[in-house]
């Protein structure tokens, strides 16, 4: 009787190579989850699937090696040594921000990768080499234990892989019944990476990406009508008392790189850090908001300038910067052409750093001053670009000559992560929390405060303070969560709760108008609110645009913020992970429903955004009295270019 050959056995040494593959790269993917990354584990359930989620992810990876016959060991090896590069690059980019790197973000790094080098390095220990030491591992037992190898594998792969999509549907039906609708409830990446793993989740946004880019394609004018009807129903109508006080008026804008609220007023060992902006605060004759958040998401400064330039969400995954560019857009500069500003944005670095090259044209503005006309010798300039007090000197030449009114921008980078200052260029002492990045923050801090007071006497010096509107804002959060032991110092208080970390992404927003009384401002607030703010100070009604922002100077201003992720804040309650916590006390709600209503409105708003980024709806739509705007109509030349060139 002829014997039966089993496609697979124990002492297959192709197998035990794989097995042992298996077991380090699970081994090292789970030290990382509890090491590197903070995903919120609340009970037994998601413990166990922290713990089996690489494993069908290692399976069916590392088992394509076994398809390579002779060459399946080099295969092995060589896919371990790209899952570990994933897996490390995700950890790296965690240190920072809190998040997990995506298709799109890949692509940002092709735009920004020449200014990063600084940062990236900083997040780097020597103990890094650990989520590399399985690949060594493998390399050392392939030389060694496992040179001469010859069974074929192919029937072998075919179990393997049948085993790993058992366990990963196996794991997918347990993270649906712990978080019922896990995969269409996708703003949050930590729930995906907590349930499914990070290589899973990988795919995921890989399939993502490729149903965002098909949405354009198959959409047209109808759909706009649902956000249309969403819009009017939510329209914010103007406060009477201000409608208009900044008529004609120019408008500067100022990106306070990094700068976050509780800075303000901080004495570090008796000196105040930014007295010139808690001057500011206290200043009757400007408005200071006290409860306003962030909004941005993977973009960070980019998604801060799209937050308050259009009152349109950022993407959750990538940068619309990057990824949307070429989408029709009906932005602050385009609106007030119709009204006559003209319109410039000013930044220490090089046009292409975010695409800005590229979306400035799409937003509407006529000129782009970059690095190309500020002096970038080495002593002015760090990290990102220019240093803030030589960028706003060498600035104000060029602004002084702009058509007005005019609407420009400026974007600030010296206080950057991770905040190291040039020793001449400040003298305040760095803080003493045991975090080099914390300590370093104060001195960054500081230095761009003295960097603002030396614009606004060169704006009162030649005449432009007192006809300009000027809006200051912090783009978003510069300390993240990976220094909460630090900050627990800075603060002064025992533990960083969930809601602390949520009232800590408050950055601080000014509005000075001439001549209009101001004062701190208590209502709650969130980049997509200022340019409605802005324009009905204007005189511009904004009840025709497609915008999610709402006045927040209206008697009937709402009263909650949105976070990227679908949580929110206001007055009443915090959400953060889709806990409900009392914002008075900082204690999980007595009852759980009562953020609902909330979260509701947040989930539809967000959605309702996406609906016009990822389908670029605008395309379908014009406002009354709005004339489009052509972006191959601007050109950024560069000082070189002609005086005579079209801008």
């Amino acid at each position: 009787m002829k014997k039966v050959k089993m496609p697979l056995k124990l002492n297959n040494s192709y197998l035990t190579f794989f097995g042992i593959a298996v077991v380090l790269f699970w081994i090292k993917t789970y030290a990382a989850y509890q090491i590197e990354f903070k995903l919120g584990i609340d009970n037994n359930m998601q413990k166990f699937l922290l713990a089996i989620n690489p494993i069908s992810s290692a399976l069916f990876f590392l088992g394509l090696g076994l398809l390579f016959k002779k060459r399946a060991k080099l295969a092995i090896i060589i896919i371990n040594f790209i899952l570990s590069f994933l897996l490390y690059a995700n950890i790296v980019y965690y240190r920072f921000f809190n998040d997990f790197i995506t298709m799109p973000v890949i692509s940002q790094m092709g735009s920004n990768s020449g200014t990063l080098g600084d940062s990236i390095t900083s997040l780097m220990t020597p103990f890094d080499v650990f989520y590399f030491t399985d690949t060594i591992i493998l390399i050392f037992l392939a030389l060694k234990f496992f040179r001469k190898i010859t069974e074929n594998n192919r029937k072998s792969y075919k179990i393997v892989l049948l085993f790993s999509i058992t366990v990963f549907l196996f794991n997918l039906g347990l993270a649906e019944k712990d978080r019922p609708q896990l995969l269409s409830r996708s703003f949050d990446r930590n729930y995906l990476v907590k349930y499914l793993g990070a290589y899973n989740f990988t795919i995921f946004d890989v399939i993502q990406n490729i149903k965002s880019s098909s949405q354009r394609a198959f959409a047209d004018s109808s759909d706009i009508t649902d956000v249309e009807n969403y819009r009017k129903a939510n329209y914010t109508p103007p406060n009477s008392k201000y409608f208009g006080k900044a008529k004609g008026m120019n408008v500067i804008y100022v990106s306070l790189e990094s700068f976050q609220n509780f800075m303000i007023d901080y004495k570090l060992n008796g000196q105040e850090v930014t007295p010139f902006l808690n001057s500011l605060a206290h200043d009757n004759n400007t408005f200071y908001f006290d409860n306003f958040y962030h909004q941005t998401g993977q973009g960070k400064t980019s998604d801060a300038e799209f937050l308050m330039e259009n009152s349109l969400y950022p993407m959750a995954q990538g940068a619309v910067f990057i990824n949307k560019a070429q989408n029709t857009y009906q932005a602050a500069p385009a609106i007030l052409k119709g009204y006559g500003y003209s319109s410039a944005v000013f930044h220490g670095n090089y046009k292409t750093f975010w695409n800005r090259n590229v979306m400035y044209k799409a937003l509407g503005y006529d000129q782009f001053f970059d690095a190309e006309y500020y002096d970038m010798k080495p002593e002015n300039t760090k990290n990102y670009g220019m240093k803030d007090k030589p960028y706003f000197e060498e600035s104000m030449p060029m602004l002084e000559k702009l058509k007005q009114p005019f609407y420009t921008k400026f974007i600030t980078l010296s206080n950057h992560f991770p905040f190291e200052m040039d020793q001449q260029d400040t003298d305040f002492p760095a803080g003493d929390f045991g975090d080099t990045v914390v300590n370093q923050y104060f001195q960054s801090a500081h230095y761009m405060d003295q960097a603002l007071e030396q614009f606004f006497n060169a704006l009162k010096a030649d005449g432009l303070y007192d006809k300009t509107v000027i809006v200051l804002y912090g783009d978003h959060y510069g300390i993240s969560e990976n220094h909460n032991e630090a900050m627990k110092k800075v603060l002064g208080v025992n533990e960083i709760t969930p809601t602390i970390n949520a009232e800590l992404q408050e950055v601080p927003l000014y509005i000075h108008v001439p001549g209009v009384k101001g004062g701190v401002q208590h209502q709650y607030g969130g980049e997509v609110d200022v340019r409605p703010t802005l324009l009905h100070l204007l005189g511009i009604d904004t009840k025709d645009y497609m915008e999610f922002g709402s006045d927040l100077l209206s008697t009937q201003h709402r009263d909650w913020v949105a976070f990227r992720n679908g949580d929110f804040v206001s007055s009443k309650d915090i959400q953060v992970n889709d806990k409900c916590y009392s914002t008075a006390t900082g204690e999980l709600s007595t009852n759980p429903e009562e953020c609902k209503p909330i979260d509701t409105k947040v989930k539809t708003e967000l959605q309702m955004s996406d609906e016009i980024v990822y389908k670029d709806l605008l395309r379908f739509y014009k406002p009354s009295g709005y004339t489009p705007i052509n972006p191959d109509d601007y050109n950024y030349l560069g000082p070189k270019a002609s005086k005579n060139s079209k801008h």
